[in-house]
């Protein structure tokens, strides 16, 4: 998987989620959205279909269908997903997790790149199983797969180490390509807390220093990926858009997650004002120009947004599909665990 081939299918994925999937009231308006969740897109081998992107599946739908059934207190949905995820996607050198998996194709696996924020999911979710239902197995899978993060993935730099978001493809020469959303914030607390010697809140450090760096143009966002070269010095990623995207808008879900409530000023001041309309905001800002997607984003990065605002998200949203309906469920369970107060909304 090259970086530019995972923001394509990303791509792909939250434009497609524009296109309603149901009729029913959506994901983003239930209180337990495993149950929904599951019925649309578990399929009964494990995997979690991407229906907005040819069916396939990928490691980070698989941890997040991990996370979400672990916080249903659903352990057969939870095994069968992971099941399914360490006999298919598992790399034999290493432990982390093939990126893609297209069921359509005569090699399903075609492509064994990892993506460094699945890796992360899969173990959060195998730590958080852990400790609900005391399966040791669950905690000793985590700590390889966190063992072979930390030793393969983590880089360090100036700002201290960061997480590349792939095996291949992301080192020209000093520079590093990043992917700020790739930071699962209350993943990595998790993790330094489980581990106070490892190297998680160092890297949750340098996270922060990367979105320090990475307050591009007037409004002070990050672009979904990020080049950060030897001195330490970030810059919207070079043949990108320099868009806060599809990718960049999991930040403030994690930040919030979290309890970074310091964090979400420059994207509160993005979304508040249209969010006071009783509309959706736009798909993507260019954070040079200025210039905003002709079209809205999703019912689930809106849900994310109205819950980072403190308000109500607009009436009448369709359901979405996969990438809108994790956006919208994870918001659901951030909202149960973050134990953040809501920001003011005047």
């Amino acid at each position: 998987m090259t970086g530019l081939a995972r923001r394509a299918v990303l791509c792909r994925i939250a434009c497609a989620a524009l296109v309603p999937f149901a009729p029913a009231t959506g994901i983003a308006a239930r209180a337990d959205p495993w149950a929904a969740f599951k019925a649309r897109y578990l399929a009964p081998e494990g995997r979690i279909v991407d229906t907005g992107n040819g069916g396939i599946s990928h490691s980070e739908g698989q941890g997040y269908g991990m996370l979400l059934a672990e916080a249903a207190d659903d352990r057969a949905g939870f095994d069968l997903i992971w099941r399914w995820t360490g006999a298919t996607l598992t790399r034999a050198d290493d432990g982390l997790f093939s990126w893609r998996f297209d069921p359509a194709a005569a090699l399903p696996v075609a492509d064994p790149n990892n993506a460094t924020d699945g890796d992360l999911l899969i173990a959060w979710a195998l730590t958080r199983a852990a400790g609900r239902w005391r399966a040791p197995a669950y905690e000793a899978a985590a700590r390889r797969i966190l063992a072979a993060v930390a030793a393969r993935l983590l880089v360090e730099t100036a700002i201290g180490p960061v997480l590349l978001p792939g095996l291949e493809g992301f080192r020209n020469g000093g520079t590093v390509t990043l992917n700020p959303s790739y930071w699962v914030w209350p993943a990595l607390r998790a993790f330094a807390a489980a581990d106070p010697t490892g190297p998680w809140a160092a890297t949750a450090t340098a996270g922060g220093k990367l979105l320090d760096a990475s307050g591009f143009g007037q409004a002070r966002l990050p672009t979904d990926w990020v080049d950060l070269d030897a001195a330490g010095a970030a810059a919207p990623a070079a043949g990108r858009p320099p868009r806060f995207g599809f990718d960049a808008v999991r930040v403030p879900l994690y930040l919030a997650w979290a309890g970074e409530r310091s964090r979400l000023a420059s994207f509160e001041a993005l979304w508040r004002p249209v969010l006071r309309r009783r509309a959706r905001p736009p798909a993507w800002i260019d954070v040079l120009t200025g210039e905003t997607a002709p079209y809205a984003a999703s019912p689930g990065v809106t849900a994310a947004a109205s819950w980072i605002c403190g308000l109500e998200a607009p009436p009448g949203a369709p359901a979405g599909d996969y990438y809108s309906d994790v956006l919208a469920a994870l918001t659901t369970l951030a909202k149960r665990e973050a134990g953040l107060s809501p920001s003011p909304a005047g």
